[in-house]
């Protein structure tokens, strides 16, 4: 029982950063039907940019104080990161939205394969460590043969800011006039465009929006691992992917279940069976979810426009 409570404790704070990553995935589909596969690679910058800013706030300027650091840290971390993936949608994927279908596809491939050679390139192929931060944990229970579950701040911080950023922008979507022009756009941009809806700003906008929370996700994943590697950037990316995928892509609670079961479902089996094994279970479920429900667990029948 002390195994399966700490396992779940892993895999909701696991679960947690695969949501925001995928909900990136699931905004820019939903709007323009395109699977930005450079998105992971926009996470794994943002978590380098994150340890740099970090090293250089507390070992050059000398800040001690770390909750201050690590919101200057996250806020630096999203204006850079949104301002790069502005710039990406901008030269990448913009002149190619009107092109037929596979040219965004592998504009978006190719933006991947720079975007992990540039990090190589600046910051070579070895892991960063990043000072242990926020290292503190609450122990629930104390089992037979001296096995603890403990509760790590980290993992706190992780749930509580997912939890925060879902709610803020599913109301953004729902209720403000971005997400109006959102929604409108996602139905018929066509038509959008001619009642007035600036098409080209509103998809930029969620650009920026997807690449804010990836950088959230990105210092989530450097506070929680307290290491970064420039191929971070594939691996949670797929399963990011998937994990949009398994909820529903274009719904973003979807996004976040669909994250957190993934998670989920690899901490168990790393812990229960063998580790090596974890990605196959992953995405064996969600090859049988889809089977039975092919639009994912929250997302929406898919419609044919004619």
């Amino acid at each position: 029982m002390d195994v399966f409570l700490q396992q779940l404790i892993n895999g909701i704070a696991l679960g947690s950063i695969y949501g925001l990553i995928a909900i990136g995935y699931t905004m820019v589909f939903g709007i323009i039907g395109m699977i930005n596969f450079a998105h992971g690679d926009v996470f794994m910058l943002s978590a380098f940019i994150a340890l740099i800013l970090f090293l250089a706030l507390t070992q050059f300027l000398g800040m001690t104080s770390l909750p201050l650091v690590f919101v200057l840290v996250l806020v630096a971390a999203m204006a850079l990161t949104s301002l790069w993936n502005f710039v990406i949608e901008r030269v990448a994927y913009r002149r190619l939205r009107g092109s037929f279908r596979l040219a965004p596809l592998i504009s978006a491939l190719g933006m991947s394969i720079f975007l992990a050679n540039f990090v190589y390139v600046v910051q070579g192929p070895r892991n960063k460590a990043v000072p242990p931060i926020f290292s503190e944990v609450i122990h629930i229970t104390a089992g037979p043969g001296g096995y603890n579950v403990t509760l790590s701040y980290k993992q706190i911080l992780i749930v509580v800011v997912t939890a925060v950023l879902l709610a803020a922008f599913w109301y953004v979507v729902q209720k403000t006039p971005l997400g109006r022009a959102q929604r409108a756009c996602e139905q018929d941009a066509k038509m959008a465009a001619l009642l007035g809806v600036n098409v080209d700003r509103t998809i930029a906008l969620t650009f920026v929006i997807g690449a804010a929370l990836a950088a959230v996700a990105g210092v989530l994943y450097m506070l929680y691992y307290g290491v970064v590697n420039a191929a971070d950037g594939f691996v949670p990316g797929v399963k990011a992917f998937t994990a949009a995928v398994l909820g529903g892509i274009g719904s973003l609670p979807g996004a976040v279940l669909g994250g957190l079961l993934i998670g989920l479902i690899e901490t168990f089996w790393s812990a229960y069976f063998s580790a090596d094994y974890k990605d196959v279970a992953a995405f064996s479920i969600l090859a049988i979810t889809l089977i039975f429900v092919p639009s994912g667990l929250l997302g929406r029948p898919d419609v044919e426009k004619v």
